[in-house]
């Protein structure tokens, strides 16, 4: 199976997916991402592009990924690019990686780079009905990013409710956190959502929610037979 997890800014895949990643990776999947935005102007403490690449290597190096794919959408003004061209970069990446789940945003994010994503995504998630040549997609998901999701107050929004729960273990979780650890500002003291003990208790709670030792969650918006 092909994962691709699309996303607005280096940090947020492993923040959304990370331990489900690192155990798809040891399972034999191919887990690749797409950042739509390489740049971190935006960030109070952002490191260099130099130092962003480094991060984002590392850290992908950890979990096991295959394949980066980054756009130069500019950060925190996806309001201003035109749909299509979030679309397209996308579709792209579909093709790229040969897709068959796709994880992203959801769209009641606080974050406005996060729900132009996932607009974008959900848009690109159909390509196979318009290419014969485009394999079918089997799932769409998308996931929770603390500090972020959380924050989704528009509550004339559908708030992220999960029904998808993955039983990652204690071991991806550590992965998680140390993957995290090389994204340079990111990570915060605790009580702060983007904090080890944070993480650590958001997947003991999942896993709580559906009997599983730590878990991620996710909303499955979309599902083909597998």
């Amino acid at each position: 199976m092909s994962y691709l997890v699309v996303i607005a800014h280096p940090d947020d895949e492993v923040l959304g997916a990370g331990a489900t990643m690192y155990k798809l990776a040891q399972e034999g999947h191919s887990v690749n991402v797409c950042i739509l935005s390489g740049d971190v102007n935006a960030r109070n403490f952002r490191p260099s592009m130099e130092e962003l690449n480094e991060d984002v290597n590392s850290s992908m190096n950890i979990l096991g990924v295959d394949r980066v794919i980054t756009g130069d959408f500019p950060n925190i003004e996806f309001n201003m690019v035109p749909h299509l061209k979030l679309v397209q970069f996308i579709e792209n990446a579909i093709i790229e990686t040969g897709a068959d789940v796709i994880l992203t945003h959801h769209p009641a994010d606080l974050n406005n780079d996060h729900l132009h994503t996932s607009l974008a995504c959900q848009a690109a998630s159909r390509l196979f009905q318009r290419r014969s040549d485009v394999k079918p997609l089997k799932e769409l998901l998308f996931m929770e990013v603390p500090s972020s999701t959380e924050w989704g107050l528009n509550k004339t929004m559908n708030q992220f409710s999960p029904n998808t729960f993955i039983e990652v273990g204690e071991e991806s979780v550590d992965k998680k956190i140390e993957a995290l650890a090389q994204y340079r500002g990111v990570m915060r003291d605790y009580p702060h959502p983007r904090s080890n003990e944070a993480i650590k208790g958001l997947a003991a709670y999942r896993g709580g929610q559906a009997g599983m030792v730590y878990a991620e969650a996710f909303e499955s918006v979309f599902r083909r037979g597998f």
